[in-house]
């Protein structure tokens, strides 16, 4: 059982980094003074979720439950 904590050990330590690099690749949410006259109603503003943004929205929100159930596996002190 310790070689399993190990390896998620070295998963959970992946991960880690991996939602790092993925949360500071991500564009702030601050649209500025654009959204006052509506350009915030782009063609990229209305296909976020093809866009670049949107695929890294959904990298981070697996990474960030993967996250969690990782963090929930290794307290159990099971292994």
């Amino acid at each position: 059982m310790g070689a399993l904590r190990i390896i998620l050990t070295i998963l959970f330590i992946i991960d880690c980094l991996a939602l790092t690099v993925i949360v500071l690749l991500q564009e702030g949410k601050s649209a500025g003074l654009g959204t006052i006259s509506g350009a915030a109603d782009t063609y990229w503003g209305k296909n976020k979720g093809r866009s670049m943004e949107g695929a890294l929205l959904k990298i981070t929100r697996v990474l960030a439950v993967l996250f969690m159930v990782l963090a929930l596996v290794l307290n159990l002190n099971v292994f």
